[in-house]
Protein backbone atom coordinates (compact mmCIF):
# COMPACT_ATOMS: atom_id res chain seq x y z
CA UNK A 1 0.00 0.00 0.00
CA UNK A 2 2.91 2.35 0.65
CA UNK A 3 4.19 1.79 -2.87
CA UNK A 4 0.72 2.44 -4.28
CA UNK A 5 0.42 5.74 -2.36
CA UNK A 6 3.76 6.91 -3.77
CA UNK A 7 2.59 6.33 -7.34
CA UNK A 8 -0.78 7.93 -6.64
CA UNK A 9 0.92 11.08 -5.34
CA UNK A 10 3.20 11.19 -8.41
CA UNK A 11 6.52 11.21 -6.58
CA UNK A 12 8.22 8.82 -9.03
CA UNK A 13 9.17 10.83 -12.12
CA UNK A 14 10.00 7.77 -14.23
CA UNK A 15 6.45 6.41 -14.13
CA UNK A 16 4.45 7.70 -17.11
CA UNK A 17 1.29 5.61 -16.76
CA UNK A 18 0.34 5.04 -13.15
CA UNK A 19 -2.51 2.58 -13.55
CA UNK A 20 -4.41 0.77 -16.23
CA UNK A 21 -7.26 -1.70 -16.48
CA UNK A 22 -4.96 -4.67 -17.10
CA UNK A 23 -3.98 -6.93 -14.26
CA UNK A 24 -0.94 -9.08 -13.74
CA UNK A 25 -1.41 -12.47 -15.44
CA UNK A 26 0.31 -14.22 -12.54
CA UNK A 27 -1.19 -12.67 -9.42
CA UNK A 28 -3.78 -10.19 -10.73
CA UNK A 29 -1.81 -7.48 -8.97
CA UNK A 30 -1.09 -3.78 -9.60
CA UNK A 31 0.59 -3.08 -13.02
CA UNK A 32 2.53 0.11 -13.87
CA UNK A 33 4.25 1.20 -17.05
CA UNK A 34 7.28 3.49 -17.22
CA UNK A 35 9.59 4.51 -20.08
CA UNK A 36 11.36 1.13 -20.13
CA UNK A 37 9.06 -1.66 -19.01
CA UNK A 38 5.66 -2.76 -17.77
CA UNK A 39 5.99 -4.48 -14.38
CA UNK A 40 3.74 -5.86 -11.65
CA UNK A 41 4.24 -4.02 -8.39
CA UNK A 42 3.07 -6.95 -6.29
CA UNK A 43 5.06 -9.92 -7.61
CA UNK A 44 7.69 -8.09 -9.72
CA UNK A 45 6.82 -9.83 -13.02
CA UNK A 46 8.10 -7.93 -16.08
CA UNK A 47 5.20 -8.12 -18.51
CA UNK A 48 6.66 -6.03 -21.35
CA UNK A 49 9.86 -4.09 -21.97
CA UNK A 50 11.07 -1.54 -24.52
CA UNK A 51 14.82 -1.38 -25.11
CA UNK A 52 14.70 1.50 -27.61
CA UNK A 53 15.30 4.88 -26.04
CA UNK A 54 12.88 7.36 -27.59
CA UNK A 55 14.18 10.28 -25.54
CA UNK A 56 16.05 13.32 -26.90
CA UNK A 57 19.57 12.83 -28.23
CA UNK A 58 20.90 16.02 -26.66
CA UNK A 59 22.53 16.32 -23.27
CA UNK A 60 21.84 19.29 -21.01
CA UNK A 61 24.83 20.29 -18.88
CA UNK A 62 23.03 23.40 -17.65
CA UNK A 63 19.65 25.07 -18.02
CA UNK A 64 20.60 27.16 -21.07
CA UNK A 65 22.77 25.15 -23.45
CA UNK A 66 21.87 21.76 -24.91
CA UNK A 67 24.52 19.81 -26.77
CA UNK A 68 24.25 16.89 -29.15
CA UNK A 69 25.87 13.60 -28.34
CA UNK A 70 28.55 14.16 -30.97
CA UNK A 71 29.56 16.14 -34.04
CA UNK A 72 28.05 15.09 -37.40
CA UNK A 73 30.10 13.19 -39.92
CA UNK A 74 31.98 15.41 -42.34
CA UNK A 75 33.94 14.77 -45.51
CA UNK A 76 36.39 17.53 -44.62
CA UNK A 77 38.46 15.22 -42.39
CA UNK A 78 40.17 11.96 -43.19
CA UNK A 79 38.36 10.08 -40.39
CA UNK A 80 34.97 11.72 -41.04
CA UNK A 81 35.39 13.70 -37.81
CA UNK A 82 35.33 10.69 -35.46
CA UNK A 83 38.79 11.11 -33.95
CA UNK A 84 39.39 12.45 -30.46
CA UNK A 85 41.76 15.13 -29.24
CA UNK A 86 43.60 15.09 -25.91
CA UNK A 87 43.39 18.46 -24.20
CA UNK A 88 46.19 20.47 -22.63
CA UNK A 89 46.62 22.15 -19.27
CA UNK A 90 43.21 21.59 -17.66
CA UNK A 91 40.80 18.74 -17.07
CA UNK A 92 37.14 18.50 -18.08
CA UNK A 93 36.08 20.72 -15.17
CA UNK A 94 38.65 23.42 -15.93
CA UNK A 95 40.97 22.55 -13.06
CA UNK A 96 44.70 22.93 -13.63
CA UNK A 97 46.59 19.68 -14.02
CA UNK A 98 49.63 18.77 -12.03
CA UNK A 99 53.04 18.43 -13.61
CA UNK A 100 52.97 14.65 -13.37
CA UNK A 101 49.59 14.51 -15.09
CA UNK A 102 50.70 16.88 -17.87
CA UNK A 103 53.73 14.73 -18.59
CA UNK A 104 51.54 11.65 -18.71
CA UNK A 105 49.12 13.32 -21.13
CA UNK A 106 52.05 14.45 -23.29
CA UNK A 107 53.20 10.82 -23.62
CA UNK A 108 49.65 9.68 -24.42
CA UNK A 109 49.26 12.48 -26.96
CA UNK A 110 52.51 11.48 -28.67
CA UNK A 111 51.42 7.86 -28.97
CA UNK A 112 48.01 8.93 -30.27
CA UNK A 113 49.66 11.07 -32.95
CA UNK A 114 51.84 8.15 -34.03
CA UNK A 115 48.90 5.77 -34.31
CA UNK A 116 46.43 8.16 -35.87
CA UNK A 117 47.15 7.09 -39.45
CA UNK A 118 47.07 3.45 -40.43
CA UNK A 119 48.95 3.96 -43.72
CA UNK A 120 50.80 6.53 -45.78
CA UNK A 121 47.72 6.94 -47.99
CA UNK A 122 45.67 7.98 -44.97
CA UNK A 123 48.40 10.40 -43.91
CA UNK A 124 48.43 11.95 -47.40
CA UNK A 125 44.64 12.18 -47.31
CA UNK A 126 44.75 14.03 -44.00
CA UNK A 127 47.37 16.45 -45.35
CA UNK A 128 45.43 17.05 -48.57
CA UNK A 129 42.11 17.64 -46.81
CA UNK A 130 43.81 20.05 -44.45
CA UNK A 131 45.13 21.98 -47.45
CA UNK A 132 41.66 22.03 -49.01
CA UNK A 133 40.16 23.42 -45.80
CA UNK A 134 42.85 26.11 -45.66
CA UNK A 135 42.22 27.18 -49.26
CA UNK A 136 38.46 27.22 -48.76
CA UNK A 137 38.90 29.46 -45.73
CA UNK A 138 41.32 31.78 -47.55
CA UNK A 139 38.97 32.08 -50.55
CA UNK A 140 35.94 32.55 -48.25
CA UNK A 141 34.03 29.59 -49.65
CA UNK A 142 30.96 28.15 -47.96
CA UNK A 143 31.01 24.95 -45.93
CA UNK A 144 29.13 23.07 -48.65
CA UNK A 145 31.74 24.12 -51.24
CA UNK A 146 34.50 23.06 -48.85
CA UNK A 147 32.92 19.63 -48.37
CA UNK A 148 32.51 19.20 -52.14
CA UNK A 149 36.18 20.05 -52.68
CA UNK A 150 37.21 17.58 -49.97
CA UNK A 151 35.10 14.87 -51.55
CA UNK A 152 36.67 15.62 -54.94
CA UNK A 153 40.16 15.28 -53.46
CA UNK A 154 39.12 12.00 -51.83
CA UNK A 155 37.86 10.74 -55.21
CA UNK A 156 41.14 11.75 -56.84
CA UNK A 157 43.10 9.71 -54.29
CA UNK A 158 40.82 6.71 -54.74
CA UNK A 159 41.51 6.84 -58.50
CA UNK A 160 45.30 6.95 -57.87
CA UNK A 161 45.64 10.44 -59.37
CA UNK A 162 48.10 11.60 -56.70
CA UNK A 163 50.97 9.47 -57.94
CA UNK A 164 53.68 11.69 -59.40
CA UNK A 165 51.79 14.88 -58.54
CA UNK A 166 51.94 17.34 -55.70
CA UNK A 167 49.33 17.03 -52.95
CA UNK A 168 49.09 20.82 -52.74
CA UNK A 169 48.49 21.08 -56.49
CA UNK A 170 45.71 18.47 -56.47
CA UNK A 171 44.14 20.14 -53.44
CA UNK A 172 44.16 23.50 -55.21
CA UNK A 173 42.81 21.87 -58.37
CA UNK A 174 40.00 20.32 -56.33
CA UNK A 175 39.03 23.73 -54.96
CA UNK A 176 39.20 25.33 -58.40
CA UNK A 177 37.22 22.48 -59.96
CA UNK A 178 34.52 22.82 -57.31
CA UNK A 179 34.26 26.54 -58.06
CA UNK A 180 33.96 25.79 -61.78
CA UNK A 181 31.27 23.16 -61.23
CA UNK A 182 29.21 25.55 -59.09
CA UNK A 183 29.57 28.50 -61.46
CA UNK A 184 31.61 30.56 -58.96
CA UNK A 185 33.89 33.21 -60.44
CA UNK A 186 37.35 32.34 -59.17
CA UNK A 187 40.44 32.80 -61.31
CA UNK A 188 43.04 30.06 -61.56
CA UNK A 189 45.70 32.56 -60.52
CA UNK A 190 43.85 33.41 -57.31
CA UNK A 191 43.66 29.79 -56.26
CA UNK A 192 47.29 29.09 -57.13
CA UNK A 193 48.40 32.21 -55.25
CA UNK A 194 46.67 31.03 -52.09
CA UNK A 195 48.00 27.51 -52.60
CA UNK A 196 51.60 28.73 -52.91
CA UNK A 197 52.18 26.57 -56.00
CA UNK A 198 52.66 27.59 -59.60
CA UNK A 199 49.65 28.23 -61.78
CA UNK A 200 50.82 25.69 -64.33
CA UNK A 201 50.83 22.89 -61.75
CA UNK A 202 47.32 23.77 -60.61
CA UNK A 203 46.15 23.90 -64.24
CA UNK A 204 47.73 20.50 -64.89
CA UNK A 205 46.01 19.07 -61.80
CA UNK A 206 42.64 20.48 -62.84
CA UNK A 207 43.09 19.07 -66.34
CA UNK A 208 43.78 15.65 -64.85
CA UNK A 209 40.70 15.82 -62.60
CA UNK A 210 38.52 16.98 -65.47
CA UNK A 211 39.68 14.21 -67.81
CA UNK A 212 39.76 11.32 -65.34
CA UNK A 213 36.72 12.15 -63.20
CA UNK A 214 34.57 13.90 -65.82
CA UNK A 215 33.77 17.06 -63.88
CA UNK A 216 30.50 18.78 -64.85
CA UNK A 217 32.28 22.12 -65.22
CA UNK A 218 30.50 24.86 -67.13
CA UNK A 219 32.30 27.27 -69.49
CA UNK A 220 33.26 30.54 -67.86
CA UNK A 221 31.53 33.59 -69.33
CA UNK A 222 32.42 37.28 -68.78
CA UNK A 223 28.98 37.96 -67.29
CA UNK A 224 29.94 35.76 -64.31
CA UNK A 225 32.79 38.12 -63.40
CA UNK A 226 30.95 41.44 -63.79
CA UNK A 227 29.28 41.54 -60.31
CA UNK A 228 32.48 40.59 -58.53
CA UNK A 229 34.71 43.06 -60.40
CA UNK A 230 32.13 45.79 -59.97
CA UNK A 231 32.16 45.16 -56.24
CA UNK A 232 35.96 45.32 -56.14
CA UNK A 233 35.95 48.60 -58.08
CA UNK A 234 33.02 50.01 -56.04
CA UNK A 235 31.10 50.85 -59.21
CA UNK A 236 27.58 52.32 -58.99
CA UNK A 237 24.58 50.17 -59.81
CA UNK A 238 23.97 51.78 -63.18
CA UNK A 239 27.51 50.97 -64.35
CA UNK A 240 27.22 47.39 -63.14
CA UNK A 241 23.88 46.89 -64.86
CA UNK A 242 25.14 48.41 -68.11
CA UNK A 243 28.29 46.27 -68.00
CA UNK A 244 26.17 43.18 -67.38
CA UNK A 245 24.03 44.01 -70.41
CA UNK A 246 27.13 44.58 -72.57
CA UNK A 247 28.68 41.26 -71.53
CA UNK A 248 25.48 39.31 -72.20
CA UNK A 249 25.08 41.02 -75.58
CA UNK A 250 28.69 40.18 -76.47
CA UNK A 251 28.10 36.55 -75.52
CA UNK A 252 25.05 36.39 -77.78
CA UNK A 253 27.06 37.77 -80.70
CA UNK A 254 29.89 35.33 -80.01
CA UNK A 255 32.62 37.96 -79.75
CA UNK A 256 33.85 36.65 -76.37
CA UNK A 257 35.10 33.34 -77.75
CA UNK A 258 38.78 32.83 -76.99
CA UNK A 259 39.05 35.90 -74.77
CA UNK A 260 39.99 36.07 -71.11
CA UNK A 261 36.58 36.21 -69.34
CA UNK A 262 37.70 38.40 -66.44
CA UNK A 263 39.52 40.76 -68.79
CA UNK A 264 36.48 41.09 -71.04
CA UNK A 265 34.26 41.72 -67.98
CA UNK A 266 36.64 44.48 -66.85
CA UNK A 267 36.48 45.97 -70.36
CA UNK A 268 32.67 45.98 -70.11
CA UNK A 269 32.88 47.89 -66.85
CA UNK A 270 35.30 50.36 -68.41
CA UNK A 271 33.03 50.82 -71.41
CA UNK A 272 29.99 51.34 -69.17
CA UNK A 273 31.86 53.91 -67.07
CA UNK A 274 32.82 55.84 -70.19
CA UNK A 275 29.17 55.94 -71.27
CA UNK A 276 28.12 57.20 -67.84
CA UNK A 277 30.95 59.78 -67.71
CA UNK A 278 32.40 58.14 -64.63
CA UNK A 279 35.77 57.57 -66.31
CA UNK A 280 37.04 54.44 -64.63
CA UNK A 281 40.72 54.15 -65.50
CA UNK A 282 42.04 51.30 -67.60
CA UNK A 283 44.74 50.61 -65.01
CA UNK A 284 42.21 50.06 -62.21
CA UNK A 285 40.13 47.73 -64.38
CA UNK A 286 43.24 45.81 -65.44
CA UNK A 287 44.46 45.36 -61.85
CA UNK A 288 41.25 43.78 -60.52
CA UNK A 289 41.03 41.46 -63.56
CA UNK A 290 44.73 40.56 -63.44
CA UNK A 291 45.28 41.52 -67.09
CA UNK A 292 47.20 44.25 -68.89
CA UNK A 293 45.86 47.63 -69.96
CA UNK A 294 46.42 46.61 -73.59
CA UNK A 295 43.87 43.82 -73.09
CA UNK A 296 41.34 46.32 -71.73
CA UNK A 297 41.86 48.62 -74.74
CA UNK A 298 41.53 45.76 -77.21
CA UNK A 299 38.28 44.51 -75.66
CA UNK A 300 37.00 48.09 -75.42
CA UNK A 301 37.47 48.51 -79.19
CA UNK A 302 35.58 45.24 -79.75
CA UNK A 303 32.70 46.46 -77.61
CA UNK A 304 32.65 49.80 -79.42
CA UNK A 305 32.37 48.11 -82.82
CA UNK A 306 29.64 45.81 -81.46
CA UNK A 307 27.55 48.67 -80.10
CA UNK A 308 27.92 50.72 -83.29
Amino acid sequence: MAIRSIYENGFDEEVRTETNTNQCPECAGWVTTNAVETVCEDCGLVIDEQRIDHGPEWRAYDDEERERTGAPLTAARHDRGLSTEIGRGTDAKGNKLSGKKRRQLARIRREQTRGRWRSKAERNLAHGLGEVRRLASALELSNSMRDQACQLFRSAQNEDLLHGRSIEAIAAASVYGTCRCNGLSRLLGEVSEMALVSESRVANGYKTLNEELGLPAEPISPSMFVPRLASDLECPDEIRQRAQALSEQAEEFGVTTGFHPAGFAAACLYKASCEEDQWLTQADAAIVANVSTATIRSHHDTLTRMVE
